[in-house]
Formats: C-alpha cells, structure tokens, sequence
C-alpha cells in the first residue's frame, strides 16, 4: 500500500509552512491513522500451523513416555494445583466474611 503525498514550496512560503502543509496532507490520507491502528496487530495462525504444532507435540509426549517406560529419563514431579477451598467452609458460613455476622448489639 503506497500513497504518494506531495508538497512544493511556494514564492515566499517558509520550510515551517511547507511542513505544516505536508503534515496536513499525510493527516488527510488517513496514512498514520490506519498504521497506528495497525501497530500491534498480530495475524492468528493458519489451521495447517496450528495442526502441524499440535502433532508436533503430540509426537513429543509420546516420545517423552517412551523415555520414562524404558527407565531413560526420571518422571518430573507432578506439578502443584491451585488452591481450591474445602466444601465446610466458604458460602455456607457467613462467619469467615469481613463485616458479616458481626453482632451490633451491644
């Protein structure tokens, strides 16, 4: 995509004047509009790279599995899981809540 701006100095026109003019045009082309829009725009990947990717990593753990059956590689430990909250406590007491259940009788 090319736009062609041009901007030629007139009698007793100042180069500051010239570059105002010029700005003016650049600005009327829409140009720095659709590029700044444009800056961080990254293009999704195709199915075909999303599918060799996945085989690739397919083929991977399964090699990786291998490894571990014949003794060649150690198991990594198992990752640690998030947090989740024990069913007794949470919704069903409103005790464990800031500000609630808090007598005001006094």
């Amino acid at each position: 995509m090319s736009i062609n701006v041009e901007v030629s100095k007139t009698g007793s026109e100042s180069a500051l004047s010239t570059i105002r003019k010029f700005s003016r045009r650049v600005q009327g082309t829409g140009l720095v509009k659709t590029v700044r829009k444009n800056r961080y725009f990254a293009r999704g990947a195709s199915k075909i790279v999303k599918k060799k990717r996945a085989l690739k990593l397919l083929k991977r753990r399964a090699e990786y599995r291998q490894l571990v059956k014949e003794g060649k590689v150690t198991e990594a430990p198992a990752r640690r899981t998030s947090y989740t909250r024990p069913s007794g406590q949470g919704e069903s007491n409103p005790q464990t809540r800031f500000g609630e259940g808090t007598s005001t009788t006094s």
